[in-house]
This record gives C-alpha cells, structure tokens and sequence, in this order.
C-alpha cells in the first residue's frame, strides 16, 4: 500500500511520455504533408479547427 503512490505517479509520467510522442510524431507528420503538397504547388493544407485537434490528441493519448 506505501508503494502505490509512487507507482501511480512513475505510471502517469509514462502515460504522458508516451502521449507527448505521440503528438509530436503526428505534428511531424502534419509538416511533412504541409511541405510536400506546397512542393507540389497544391499550397499548405487547410488548418485543423482546434477543437478537431484536441480530440485527436485525446484520441491517441487513450490508445497508448
């Protein structure tokens, strides 16, 4: 029982590592698109609404 709040927190820090990777790989992924449809002249692509990005973040945060 004196353990668990230790562990709770090394297993919260993971889940954010985790979840802060994978916002960074699909912001990644998000610039390359964005500089490959501008090297093909076809301009960046439309903004995601912030409400739609949140929930996406949230989305890939739950699965990790």
């Amino acid at each position: 029982m004196l353990e668990w709040p230790t562990t709770a927190q090394e297993q919260a820090r993971r889940n954010a590592m985790v979840a802060a990777t994978a916002c960074a790989e699909r912001r990644a992924d998000r610039e390359e698109v964005e500089r490959f449809l501008t090297a093909r002249g076809e301009g960046p692509a439309a903004p995601t609404p912030p409400e739609v990005a949140e929930r996406d973040d949230d989305a890939s945060a739950r699965h990790a």
